[in-house]
């Protein structure tokens, strides 16, 4: 199914219409969707089903890998790095700092997600101890080791620092290695969203690449 959005341009209509009567009979399934169509960003597999219901099913295959964010000054980077943790299906993402952030890049897939608020990094390293979750710091610093040539633990949360102003020092002080991610151009450092994405892709890698 196409849309046009000019004389002679389309573009493609994601998801599906309203489901053909009878209806299947499925717990998971929402009614609205069902009679309306559905035209989330999900994949075929979730079709019609309840947000609960695809939160539930993401719960029995999610990863040890966890993501968190500090958020100090609503950085619009977050929704970003939100939305590929969801594409990883990380079992867990920390929003470090202010409790309100940017979702608009993160397109809604923060609904799939389980996500903590922590108020200050003492908070946050407090639950990685209690949950023996070792913690990765991810940032361009002179201490940092080459995120390409280190072992990542699978169960770990790798931690972000803000767009620009990069990982605080309270941040830095509580992970047990901080990584790099290798440069070759002009630039001192890359978009945060970039470097998550590269980072989450790196842990996979080690870990999902079988």
């Amino acid at each position: 199914m196409k849309s046009e959005i000019g004389p002679g341009e389309f573009f493609p209509v994601v998801g599906v219409g309203p489901h053909p009567l009878p209806w299947p009979v499925d717990d998971r399934l929402d009614p609205e969707l069902l009679e309306n169509g559905d035209r989330r960003n999900v994949l075929d597999h979730y079709r019609y089903w309840k947000v609960e219901a695809i939160v539930a099913d993401l719960d029995t295959k999610r990863h040890p890998l966890q993501i968190a964010i500090e958020n100090w000054q609503h950085d619009l980077n977050i929704g970003s790095v939100v939305r590929t943790a969801n594409a990883f299906n990380v079992s867990h993402v920390h929003i470090v700092g202010k409790r309100d952030w940017n979702r608009r890049g993160a397109m809604v897939t923060d609904k799939y997600l389980h996500v903590v608020h922590h108020p200050t990094v003492e908070d946050f390293a407090k639950w990685c101890q209690e949950n023996s979750t070792p913690i990765i710091g991810i940032d361009n610093l002179p201490i940092s080791n080459k995120l390409e040539n280190y072992s990542l633990p699978e169960k770990c949360v790798l931690f972000f620092g803000q767009e620009g102003a990069g990982m605080s020092d309270e941040a830095v002080a509580i992970c047990s290695v901080v990584l790099a991610i290798e440069q070759y151009g002009s630039t001192r450092s890359m978009n945060a969203s970039a470097a998550g994405a590269i980072a989450m892709y790196a842990w996979a890698m080690q870990h999902l690449n079988n």
